[in-house]
């Protein structure tokens, strides 16, 4: 098995929004970007991918549900043999396009719920009613068969509600609950100041690993690499003996996937390893989606870990870790320096 085989696609099929969320990665925009990937582009983009494998396919945006093709462009990703997923805001999802979303055949709905209460997430959004309107989307995709995933970004202003919107992610239905952890790219690089310090983000990855544990949810921790050490030292504590295959892990599992088993898109074909790690690898208007994921120097280095630098390349939890190479970039302009996030000390360190 290729150690570095692709597992998950997304992209941004437009920058294109109805909401303008303070803490978009993508800065987006009322209108598409002119130079956004057409929709025959968008086919080629997807036959190219799956040329490489057959991943799960992230849909995402902006807000896909714009743009006029999506369900053509959702079909043949379908047809291509990707498993297609969509992330929305939810707002536009009304009981007809609910309905159409189960039968193209997308078994899963990502939409984003940034605190438990409409003061919380409309301040977020930056739109009035985005709150209900969500909950309207997720009832409706609900109704209509599909399963619906909640997505929550933690920053200093929300983290202490963290409970209470899993639980209600539990009680609207949802099955699965992921907790982002705030990149300050894009939009987002105002609320610098709202970014979680190193022991706050601890605190707060210690206590979605104690909800998770009691909640009926499948749940994840991205954008927060550290949660794979936090989830393995918090187990041992508890005397439970950690393989490859506890909690649902396997020997692929690792916390930064970014240029290893993930890729992002961006709207006009160009590669990222992650959606906040703004660096280019290559445009699929002028290399092959294949060329690019398995040749491109940036790839290439993502893939060393021997270059890692600082204590992520003296931790003993680097292969389950490897820190945000997003924040080490924004940080430091090196995308291989250690992740200024991380509170823990590696013992190769503390005798010095």
């Amino acid at each position: 098995m290729n150690r570095f085989e692709l597992r998950l696609v997304a992209w941004e099929m437009t920058r294109a929004c109805n909401l303008a969320c303070v803490h978009c990665r993508a800065g987006a925009c009322s209108d598409p970007e002119p130079d956004q990937l057409s929709f025959e582009e968008g086919k080629a983009l997807i036959d190219g991918i799956a040329k490489v494998g057959k991943p799960i396919f992230i849909m995402t945006g902006g807000e896909p549900l714009l743009r006029p093709d999506f369900f053509d462009l959702a079909r043949h990703a379908v047809k291509a043999g990707l498993r297609a997923v969509l992330a929305t805001n939810g707002v536009l999802v009304d009981r007809d396009k609910a309905r159409e979303i189960a039968a193209v055949g997308i078994p899963r709905v990502s939409i984003s719920l940034d605190g438990p209460t409409p003061e919380t997430h409309d301040a977020f959004r930056k739109v009035p009613g985005a709150f209900e309107a969500s909950l309207r989307g997720i009832e409706n995709l609900r109704s209509a068969g599909v399963g619906v995933q909640i997505n929550t970004t933690l920053t200093k202003r929300n983290r202490d509600q963290l409970s209470r919107v899993m639980k209600l992610a539990e009680d609207i239905g949802a099955v699965a609950f992921h907790v982002f952890l705030l990149v300050p790219t894009g939009r987002a690089r105002d609320m610098a100041g709202e970014e979680m310090d190193p022991a706050e983000y601890e605190e707060s990855l210690v206590e979605f690993y104690r909800l998770s544990k009691t909640s009926r949810l499948e749940t994840k921790a991205t954008c927060a690499p550290q949660y794979y050490r936090i989830l393995r030292q918090q187990a041992k504590s508890e005397g439970i003996e950690v393989t490859d295959q506890t909690f649902g892990l396997n020997a692929r599992t690792r916390g930064c996937l970014g240029g290893l088993s993930f890729v992002f898109v961006s709207h006009k074909g160009e590669l990222q390893p992650c959606g906040y790690f703004d660096v280019q690898a290559g445009s699929v208007r002028e290399a092959e989606f294949s060329d690019l994921w398995e040749n491109a120097e940036l790839f290439k280095n993502l893939r060393k870990f021997s270059l890692l630098e600082g204590k992520c390349g003296k931790c003993d939890y680097l292969r389950f870790c490897g820190g945000c190479r997003a924040r080490a970039y924004e940080h430091t302009g090196r995308y291989m320096s250690e992740d200024p996030y991380c509170a823990y000390n590696p013992p190769a360190l503390q005798s010095r």
